[in-house]
């Protein structure tokens, strides 16, 4: 018993099971013999007992054999094979498959690492083992299965290829002078996880090259190596190629883009290549500019610059100075002479350029300031009717040693301008011009002004003093071109005056005076007349109709003015003597109550010819006139409204006349008023309201407003012992507002009842 406990025991060691086999403890009492051994269980053995990849490429698989064995003593069969990891598989097992006792079967393990990095994973073989019991006369006991598993750790590293790259992954090496060489770095780098064998560098693209890389060159994973690319141009222009690297890298052909661009030399020009002056006036200064370029292909330095010969001076320039190619800048030069004659110079410009010495000549000559005179230095036109003209010439001479310029010519002076003239004009030294100046007035009077020229001479401006003087021609002209004498009645006469002037520049003479139309005529005028300039004279016209009706006429004047006949119109109206009528002949205003008032309108008319109402008057206060301010003109044949008032001051009929004063023939013309005044009507109102509730009530008190809600005024002067009253004390037109209170026995008088209204009609 204790025999086969310790076998037992045994078995689970060496299967790694948590299983008890079909095994019995037999009990102290029992009896057990053995005539054989038992067969050992089935164990699968896996050699070996773990696999390592190590590194495989990503991409690539790897495989690796594994040997199943079964060391036991009875059958075992796989049931199953379980890969757990990225990439890991298992080949060669058919499943289900049984291993005898010490049969081995050899499986492959492959490795596909789809990406770099580690990968770590297990194969675990699910397996069954049978085995048979013995009892103790050697014969088999009943059947027992155990399942099991193995599990082998399987671990790879996932590897990237060779990656070959550059940086920068293109080189531009910029402007190069041709002649000259520039150099750039670039590095080459593995970026893949294996080593990789650079074997080739070719290089295209005139004036490119590579220095510093000596093939062939391994590279292990992330290393790196530098080498220089050169470009040396030996013409100008851009240029493209390319750096060609070929190696057993995943990429195995690298290229490198390569650009730059031969330049030639900087090279110093001037625009203009010369500076010219020409004569400079002693004692004044002319600045010139020039533009200095960098004409080549890259930079130029100026180190120095300077100015040499008698009154010249640079600027402009902030030195050192720098263009890079095609820049400009521009440089002042001043001449200053100091002398008169001829000066040359130079301006020596140094820098790196090409022509390291640029020169600029410079030329110019001193001379004496230019005089500018005047053949005349005033000029006097006299005496110029206005709306004609006088001209004067004038000659310009310069006397200097210089040219001069003449840039503006200011004239001043009312009626003056300048002719001849086209400026800017230059004169050279002893030269001459010749211009006109006109006096054409607008208006008469004296006239004075000047020509003022500007110039660059000594004298810079010059002035010609003008005068003259304008006068215009005699014009006769009258105060009013038309005289109206309105009406006068026939075998009458009216008068006005006529004023006529000599509003010209000279004297005139008015050698007749013709008088045109019935009934009109003049006096005070003796001819001939004489008029001195702005000289005048006053005489009279009449008009003394001899018959009703328009007249009209004229008086022409006749003289040597510039108007020669100068005409004066004429009118009037012959008129019969004026009646004034008024219609009604009577007003009647009937009845009107005292201290009111009632208006009636007549109606005033003038008939043959105006008439003239001077005031009018009524023989009663009661009677008023309105409408009309005294004195007033009725045209014949028009008419004119007044109005009356009566206003009564007691009862009983009322009779007036007005009369109205005026030039009518029938002066004065009356008219009759009547009115009746009746006395005005008398006006009440009767109260009521119900009486109070309260049992103490004595009386009540009655109040009156004019506005609604008072304030109240009470009206009753003793207590109303009833519940009526009348108030007579109302006015015609009037709105009244009322409220009563009750009052007890002892005086306590109670709120305002409700408000009642009436209006008193008027009158």
């Amino acid at each position: 018993m204790k025999d086969l406990d310790a076998r037992c025991k045994t078995i689970v060691l060496l299967l790694a099971l948590a299983v008890t086999l079909g095994c019995q403890s037999l009990s102290a009492a029992s009896t057990f013999s053995a005539s054989g051994k038992p067969a050992s269980a089935g164990q699968l053995i896996v050699t070996p007992s773990s696999i390592t990849f190590g590194g495989v490429p990503v991409g690539t698989t790897q495989t690796q054999s594994a040997t199943l064995t079964n060391s036991g003593g009875s059958d075992l069969t796989i049931s199953q094979a379980t890969v757990n990891g990225t990439g890991f598989t298992v080949s060669g097992l058919a499943m289900p498959l049984t291993l005898a006792p010490g049969q081995s079967l050899v499986a492959n393990v492959s490795f596909s690492p789809p990406i770099g990095g580690p990968d770590n994973g297990s194969i675990s073989l699910a397996f069954v083992v049978s085995s048979q019991g013995h009892n103790g006369k050697g014969h088999g006991g009943g059947p027992a299965s155990i399942s099991s598993t193995v599990t082998v750790p399987v671990s790879g590293m996932g590897i990237t290829a060779g990656q070959l790259a550059a940086t920068p992954a293109s080189v531009s090496l910029g402007n190069v002078q041709v002649g000259t060489t520039q150099i750039q770095t670039v590095t080459i780098t593995n970026s893949g996880g294996t080593g990789i064998t650079v074997s080739q560098a070719s290089v295209t693209g005139t004036g490119f090259g590579v220095i510093g890389l000596t093939l062939p060159l391994t590279l292990a994973a992330g290393q790196s190596q530098g080498f220089s690319v050169t470009f040396a141009p030996q013409a100008a222009g851009t240029v493209s190629g390319s750096v060609t690297i070929a190696s057993d890298a995943t990429n195995p052909s690298l290229g490198i883009a390569l650009s730059a661009t031969g330049i030639t030399p900087g090279s110093l020009v001037s625009n203009p290549s010369s500076l010219a002056f020409g004569n400079v006036q002693n004692g004044t200064s002319q600045t010139l500019s020039a533009t200095l370029t960098n004409s080549g292909g890259s930079s130029v330095t100026i180190s120095q610059a300077s100015a040499s010969g008698s009154g010249y001076s640079l600027s402009g320039l902030s030195l050192p100075l720098t263009l890079s190619a095609g820049q400009s800048k521009s440089l002042s030069v001043q001449f200053a002479p100091p002398t008169s004659g001829s000066a040359s110079g130079n301006v020596a410009i140094i820098s790196d350029a090409s022509n390291p010495t640029l020169n600029i000549p410079l030329t110019g000559s001193g001379v004496t300031p230019g005089t500018l005179a005047a053949s005349a230095s005033s000029l006097s036109f006299g005496t110029v009717l206005t709306g004609n003209s006088s001209s004067l010439q004038e000659t310009l001479t310069n006397t200097g040693g210089s040219s001069l310029t003449i840039s503006q010519a200011n004239l001043a002076g009312s009626g003056f301008s300048v002719s001849g003239l086209n400026l800017p004009t230059t004169l050279a030294a002893g030269q001459r011009t010749n211009f006109s100046v006109m006096f054409t007035p607008q208006s008469g009077g004296a006239a004075s002004g000047s020509v003022s020229l500007v110039s660059n001479a000594s004298n810079s401006t010059l002035k010609i003093t003008l005068s003259g003087t304008g006068a215009t021609p005699g014009v006769l002209s009258a105060n009013s071109q038309t005289l109206s004498f309105g009406s006068v009645q026939v075998s009458s006469n009216a008068s006005q005056t006529e004023t006529l002037t000599n509003t010209g520049g000279i004297t005139i003479t008015v050698s007749q005076a013709n008088v045109s139309g019935s009934g009109f005529g003049i006096s005070g005028l003796s001819l001939p007349l004489t008029l001195i300039a702005g000289q005048s004279f006053t005489f009279g016209a009449t008009f003394a109709p001899s018959a009703a009706g328009s007249a009209s006429g004229t008086i022409s004047l006749t003289s040597d003015a510039s108007n020669s006949t100068l005409t004066i119109s004429l009118s009037g109206t012959g008129t019969v003597p004026g009646q004034l009528g008024v219609s009604p002949t009577t007003l009647n205003f009937g009845s009107v109550v005292v201290g009111q008032s009632s208006q009636l309108t007549a109606t005033l008319s003038a008939t043959g010819s105006n008439v003239t109402v001077s005031s009018a008057s009524a023989n009663s206060s009661e009677f008023k006139l309105s409408g009309v301010s005294f004195p007033f003109t009725i045209t014949a044949g028009q008419s004119a409204s007044v109005t009356v008032t009566f206003t009564p001051q007691s009862s009983g009929t009322a009779s007036a006349n007005i009369s109205f004063a005026s030039n009518a023939s029938n002066s004065p013309t009356s008219e009759s008023l009547t009115g009746n005044g009746t006395t005005p009507p008398q006006h009440s109102v009767d109260l009521s309201w119900a009486a109070s509730t309260s049992t103490d009530v004595v009386g009540y008190n009655v109040y009156r407003a004019t506005v609604s809600g008072g304030p109240y005024t009470k009206i009753n002067t003793a207590l109303n012992a009833t519940m009526a009253f009348v108030d007579n004390s109302v006015q015609a037109g009037q709105t009244y507002y009322y409220v009563t209170s009750a009052v007890d026995g002892t005086g306590l008088e109670s709120g305002y009842s409700n408000q009642v209204k009436t209006i008193i009609p008027s009158p």
